[in-house]
């Protein structure tokens, strides 16, 4: 085998869904950590579910819709303004600190994007932090109209990079997205920033769990779905070896 194509996942994976917690404290003090929690949670729900209705709307809609959602939910007024402000965030998201120099070293494969997110978005992002410099290509759902792990999602790679599956290497630290590329039949690695061991830690020493806490029991442990990643890593930083010992 021969990786000629490392496709990432964007959101959790090269950047920092969790960076929108400074912009939702700042409007709303005392609840930025919730909002951030609860925003994140619906925004991957409303991906499914909408699949599942076959009622599709691209993400930026989703994103809207999950924050309307939360603030909804937790009996927070707002404005049309703070309102925009949150959600431009989006745009403006971290990325992880390893996330360029790991993409830098790995000229020599085509690198890609492959991302629920709308086009507009993610043209913005990738501009906003610099790796429009690295990637060959930004890959959106949104020319399926099938939010990810649905099948047609990730034929996409082969559609637009014109490398078959078994020469690409997908990168997620998103379990969910991780079960569905591999059961689509691509080389998969997972980036497992949090281990079952510090989860349990992080239980012990708190009588109540944070949101944070919770989140990441939720969302960044592999799912019993009856498949596996062929990498585990557990940064970006590990990649360019990965990948090297993959193509010699």
């Amino acid at each position: 085998m021969t990786i000629k194509a490392v496709v990432f996942d964007a959101y959790g994976t090269l950047y920092d869904v969790q960076s929108v917690a400074d912009v939702t404290e700042d409007a709303f003090p005392g609840y930025g950590e919730i909002i951030t929690q609860v925003w994140r949670i619906k925004q991957l729900e409303y991906t499914w579910l909408r699949s599942l209705m076959g009622r599709y709307q691209d993400f930026s809609v989703t994103t809207r819709d999950s924050l309307a959602y939360t603030l909804r939910s937790l009996g927070l007024e707002y404005d049309d303004d703070t309102f925009a402000r949150i959600v431009e965030k989006y745009l403006h998201l971290d990325l992880y600190p390893d996330a360029l120099a790991a993409l830098s070293a790995m000229k020599d494969c085509k690198l890609a994007i492959l991302s629920n997110g709308s086009p507009d978005m993610l043209e913005a992002l990738v501009r906003n932090s610099g790796l429009d410099q690295v990637l060959d290509a930004t890959i959106s759902v949104d020319a399926k109209k099938a939010f990810k792990p649905r099948p047609e999602a990730y034929a996409l790679i082969e559609e637009v990079l014109h490398v078959p599956p078994a020469e690409v290497l997908f990168i997620s630290s998103n379990p969910w997205d991780v079960c569905g590329a591999k059961a689509f039949g691509l080389n998969v690695a997972w980036i497992e920033r949090v281990t079952p061991e510090a989860m349990a830690l992080a239980c012990l020493e708190s009588e109540t769990l944070p949101p944070l806490t919770m989140f990441k029991i939720l969302r960044t442990q592999m799912d019993e779905l009856g498949v596996m990643p062929d990498h585990r890593i557990h940064s970006l930083s590990e990649l360019p070896a990965l990948v090297s010992a993959q193509r010699s």
